[in-house]
């Protein structure tokens, strides 16, 4: 069970992405609650990409109640402090994940599982560009397709009505 966190804790933090929520805080004339860093120390202790409602499933689990209002809003908090960004895949609900190294999801599209995967090539191609009157922050690429699982349950089932067609022919 994660301790409640103490807003003391995590005003002198070395974590930067804590640091830069302060930051953000301190600039807008926000308050600093124990609600929105708590809900901060859970989002950081999640790898990869998450849901609202599994971010809200995890603060219930650890017994530290937060309405599912404080949940959004100190999403939307931060998003606008560059700490989380929000990806919406085709046909699914929204996804957020901590802004890290530029990547590649690359997204099934039978059963919806997501990787990331970090191509060096692609990086350094985007990196090199150069666009007029434009300077990127980042990069986002989506790759759509069939995940190795799911292409082999495909196979099967379609070697499994290839055989079932032929006995069909032959009675």
């Amino acid at each position: 069970m994660t301790t409640v966190p103490n807003i003391e804790d995590f005003v002198d933090s070395t974590n930067p992405f804590v640091r830069r929520f302060s930051d953000y805080l301190d600039e807008h004339g926000m308050r600093k609650t124990t609600e929105r860093y708590a809900i901060l120390q859970h989002i950081l202790n999640i790898n990869g990409l998450f849901t609202i409602e599994g971010l809200q499933q995890l603060v219930d689990s650890d017994g530290f109640r937060v309405s599912r209002s404080t949940v959004y809003n100190t999403v939307e908090l931060l998003m606008d402090a560059q700490i989380l960004r929000r990806h919406v895949f085709e046909g699914m609900q929204a996804q957020y994940e901590r802004i890290t190294l530029p990547h590649t999801h690359l997204i099934c599209t039978s059963c919806g599982r997501v990787k990331e995967t970090r191509d060096p090539n692609f990086a350094a191609f985007m990196n090199a560009r150069r666009y007029n009157a434009f300077n990127a922050d980042h990069y986002s690429l989506y790759v759509y397709g069939t995940c190795s699982t799911c292409a082999r349950k495909l196979k099967r089932a379609k070697q499994s009505t290839t055989k079932k067609n032929k006995r069909d022919k032959q009675l």
